[in-house]
């Protein structure tokens, strides 16, 4: 750990020197976050007792900009406190890693490219996002083809990715959380004076495997996923929404056909906002279904839809019954520096349930309190309450549904910048 952060150093110091024309910037994101699960992601067993951690991220970010070229480096470690002995001389927990680092050079006014380990969001995050609340975020290892003028822009994506510098094949074992082995997509958006709208497509292929234990590498299957985010208002009230498809292959052997739809109407008068909404997506009937129906966001910020709790979709209910969230929410302005958040969600299941069962899943309350401590300092603490139906244990493994089931947490976050070149 000592000689990686040595390197880091002296990194950063080589970047200063390069060029007296660039700029440097440095900036720290250090946020402990203590939670405690009752019922969180999933029904609280019986006869268990709930869970209770602090878990850090501290992240060391390096932006390194010059006239047309861009490089970025982010190291992090994510760890529980107390999950390396006190005395280990190194980093036993392997919790060290490498979030960014990629460099983006402008050849055109209005052409770039990007390459390398990077985070890659857009619009609302339902399909692509940085999933910043889990403390390890998402990256991706790509090639970027990027346009842009004025109000106008398009993005080209490419990715292909081996666990090693192979001497033969290309087979990619690495399985769960939809990786993939080789990935395309095409994202265009154009902003007018009050609306915008963007159309994506993404290709994503999965190793396909054969044989009595399912190891013989068989060729790639193949996800399509497109659709458009809009934005626009009318009159006081501003309206968001999406509409995405999804097919190809659910997996090796099943053809998939799923959708997602959404709007959200927001309204503000002065330091209030209140919000309606709801999502569609679609599943698969538990009575039987020759074809995959159900609908996942894929590589999107899972986490600030459908409720905190991450019963849908955040490493879960792939392939499911699928769910419609109707949600209300309010912000109120609590003094200058803070905020506080109250939503509620009615969560139904999109598709028959086995034996004909209610498809009402269960509500969730959702409340969050922010504080701006410092100009880099921020505090948030929230509470969840889920109020399970007897047909949530039927999507959930059968756990009780008559337990209580809550979460509560507390996170201090700190992004101070550490050093600005162009700063006197």
């Amino acid at each position: 750990m000592k000689i990686r952060f040595e390197r880091i150093c002296i990194i950063g110091i080589f970047l200063c020197f390069l060029n007296v024309h660039a700029q440097l910037e440095v900036d720290a994101d250090i946020r402990s976050r203590f939670e405690y699960r009752h019922g969180f992601g999933n029904l609280f067993p019986d006869d268990e007792d709930p869970a209770a951690f602090v878990v850090q991220r501290s992240r060391l970010n390096m932006n390194y900009k010059m006239e047309k070229l861009k490089v970025m480096l982010s190291f992090q470690d994510v760890s529980v406190w107390g999950d390396t002995k006190q005395i280990d001389a190194t980093d036993s927990n392997n919790s060290f890693s490498l979030f960014n680092a990629w460099i983006e050079y402008q050849f055109h006014e209005n052409w770039a490219t990007k390459l390398g380990r990077q985070v890659i969001s857009y619009d609302d995050q339902r399909i692509f996002g940085g999933l910043d609340w889990a403390m390890q975020g998402r990256f991706h290892d790509a090639a970027l083809l990027k346009y842009t003028k004025n109000t106008f822009k398009a993005d080209v994506g490419f990715a292909f990715s081996q666990e090693s510098q192979n001497q033969t094949g290309t087979t990619f074992s690495l399985q769960g959380a939809f990786t993939y082995k080789a990935m395309q997509y095409a994202y265009v958006k154009k902003d007018w004076q009050k609306l915008s709208a963007s159309f994506l497509f993404l290709n994503t292929g999965f190793q396909k495997f054969k044989g009595v234990n399912n190891d013989e590498p068989d060729g790639v299957f193949y996800r399509q996923t497109t659709g458009s985010y809009f934005s626009f208002p009318l009159n006081a009230i501003k309206f968001n929404g999406s509409a995405y498809y999804q097919f190809g292959k659910a997996t090796a052997t099943t053809d998939l056909s799923a959708y997602q739809v959404s709007l959200e109407a927001i309204y503000k008068p002065k330091n209030t906002l209140f919000g309606f909404g709801f999502e569609m997506l679609s599943g698969t009937d538990q009575n039987g279904d020759s074809k995959n129906k159900s609908f996942f966001p894929l590589y999107g910020t899972n986490h600030k839809f459908n409720g905190y709790m991450d019963y849908f979709y955040v490493g879960n209910h792939a392939n499911n019954v699928g769910l419609n969230d109707l949600y209300a929410k309010v912000v109120f302005k609590t003094s200058p520096t803070s905020t506080l958040l109250a939503k509620a969600h009615y969560f139904v299941a999109n598709a028959d349930l086995i034996n004909n069962a209610d498809n009402y899943l269960g509500t969730e309350i959702d409340i969050v309190f922010s504080k701006k401590v410092y100009k880099f300092i921020n505090l948030n603490i929230g509470y969840s309450h889920l109020f399970a139906s007897d047909s949530m244990s039927l999507i959930k493994g059968g756990r009780p549904n008559d337990n209580t089931n809550n979460w509560a947490w507390v996170q201090l976050k700190i992004t101070p910048i550490l050093f600005n070149s162009a700063k006197k």
